[in-house]
């Protein structure tokens, strides 16, 4: 059947859709971590947002205000299959992730770098950053409970700098489970006292219906000083 599809000229792009659906259905969504555990476990990586041109936008952002801004140890949460930092120029780095599998990759991908290392979140136990890392992770966090504690701990964990690569509106998605928008920064003006918007830099490359070549995100840099 799926050859047949195929080579059908015409039909052949949403029938292979449909036999996607009937052969390969969705798993059901029980939440962001089942949802993130699942799928890097399944052999899934950390999305569009973290490959070709928006990888090499965030990467840029990122390594310029980490040279700049003389930064010394990051730490991120949410550091995902890795493919992102293999971008990064960062002295110390500390990635934390909900999945065993994106974890246990990422040591064997960077095992050489004695300059990086991961950990599950779950073995969090209050390591500190000059900056602290949310990169596409927000607006995947479903649950009010998860995205409180989350934010809580990521300007917990910073010393310096928050930087936030993420969409900030209050939308959930619903064709797409796992995926729920939130203006994060209304969080950070009622929850974070101390912290200010240093600057906004809008995404180069915005979201015209391709995932692959566009991203709601933006980067929003928080600080306890002003931005130099």
């Amino acid at each position: 059947m799926k050859n047949l599809i195929s080579r059908i000229p015409v039909i052949g792009p949403a029938a292979r859709n449909v036999y996607r659906r009937w052969f390969h259905p969705p798993k059901p969504f029980h939440g962001s971590e089942d949802y993130w555990v699942n799928r890097y476990r399944d052999g899934g990586n950390s999305g569009a947002g973290s490959y070709n041109c928006l990888a090499e936008f965030k990467a840029e952002i990122l390594n310029d205000f980490v040279a700049s801004h003389d930064i010394r140890d990051v730490i991120e949460f949410g550091c995902g299959d890795g493919n992102q930092l293999t971008l990064a120029k960062y002295p110390s780095y500390l990635g934390l992730d909900v999945s065993p599998h994106a974890v246990e990759g990422c040591t064997r991908r960077f095992a050489g770098d004695a300059g990086k290392a991961f950990m599950l979140v779950h073995d969090y136990a209050g390591q500190t950053a000059q900056l602290a890392l949310s990169l596409d992770v927000i607006y995947h966090l479903t649950e009010d409970a998860v995205y409180e504690t989350y934010m809580e701990t990521l300007f917990a964990a910073a010393r310096d700098y928050v930087v936030i690569y993420s969409s900030d509106k209050d939308e959930a998605q619903p064709q797409t489970a796992h995926v729920r928008h939130r203006q994060f920064s209304r969080w950070v003006r009622a929850n974070a006292p101390g912290w200010r918007l240093l600057g906004h830099i809008p995404n180069r490359h915005p979201y015209t219906g391709d995932n692959d070549t566009g991203s709601l995100a933006d980067f929003y840099i928080y600080g306890r000083g002003n931005l130099t």
